[in-house]
């Protein structure tokens, strides 16, 4: 089963390769669908997600013009009126500079195309850039696994490769650019990751690598991720013989970082990419 000439890489279907390469498989390739739910209970779950996507929904309409007090009227969930309040109070979209909410950049590497939506990206007119992406997950991560996620090198790195389009034709040096993780939950505690073109280089090859060792992949190469207990959160784990029973979502404090971040990110915060 050979990746498709003309498959686009985003930082989903990388980060699912990197942590386990049959759920790339099974996902991007087999496109199976598989009715397993991803945590229990399901009730509290899906109301987590939703409300993450109508937090992301409300910025967007906030940043194109609706007032926050009309806005403000949407959130009947009580997660939803701490987040919009934390927004409301800290303003963290209010940079100078033109805005370019949900917009989505692309670019090639080697024969392949990378492509990422952002939440918010921010040129001020010294054609610095700020990368804001929305996070409503209910603890905060370390920050260096935060810097080694995928979300981090791919959208700096398509910026700087792909950003002259937002800003009139004129490059945006890597060394302009700041990426901007904002939990709405923790207002104060925004991660901030600055960049420059060695980063930028680095994160080339290191895409590269990913994407060329993916592609020549033959069918019977996508091995199960080694680390089981992520699988309690997948919804392809019965499929793969990894149990029928979901995580817990109040089982996150003992379960290891990348599993309750990568809930967290998938689920809760970057929901509004895929629907946007």
């Amino acid at each position: 089963m050979p990746l498709p000439p003309d498959f686009v890489f985003s930082q989903n279907s990388l980060q699912d390769y990197v942590d386990c390469p049959r759920r790339f498989q099974l996902r991007y390739l087999m496109r199976l669908a598989w009715p397993t739910i991803e945590a229990e209970p399901i009730a509290e779950f899906e109301r987590r997600r939703r409300m993450g996507s109508l937090f992301h929904r409300m910025i967007h309409q906030h940043i194109l013009g609706i007032p926050l007090e009309r806005l403000g009227r949407m959130a009947s969930d009580p997660d939803l009126q701490l987040w919009w309040s934390n927004y409301a109070q800290a303003l963290p979209a209010a940079l100078p500079g033109k805005r370019f909410p949900e917009v989505t950049l692309s670019a090639p590497i080697g024969k392949w195309t990378l492509t990422a939506q952002y939440d918010l990206v921010v040129v001020s007119p010294e054609d610095k850039a700020t990368i804001l992406d929305w996070k409503t997950a209910d603890k905060l991560p370390k920050r260096e696994w935060l810097a080694a996620r995928l979300q981090t090198r791919i959208y700096r790195f398509l910026l700087a490769r792909a950003g002259s389009v937002l800003n009139d034709g004129k490059a945006i040096g890597a060394d302009q650019i700041e990426f901007v993780y904002w939990y709405a939950g923790f207002p104060d505690e925004a991660f901030r990751f600055a960049y420059d073109e060695a980063q930028a280089t680095a994160d080339e090859g290191k895409l590269t690598d990913i994407i060329q060792e993916l592609a020549q992949q033959r069918e019977d190469d996508y091995p199960l991720t080694e680390d089981v207990r992520w699988c309690s959160y997948c919804v392809y784990r019965s499929y793969c013989s990894r149990g029928d029973q979901a995580g817990r979502l109040e089982d996150f404090a003992e379960a290891p970082e990348t599993e309750e971040e990568q809930l967290a990110e998938l689920d809760f915060g970057q929901i509004a990419e895929i629907e946007f």
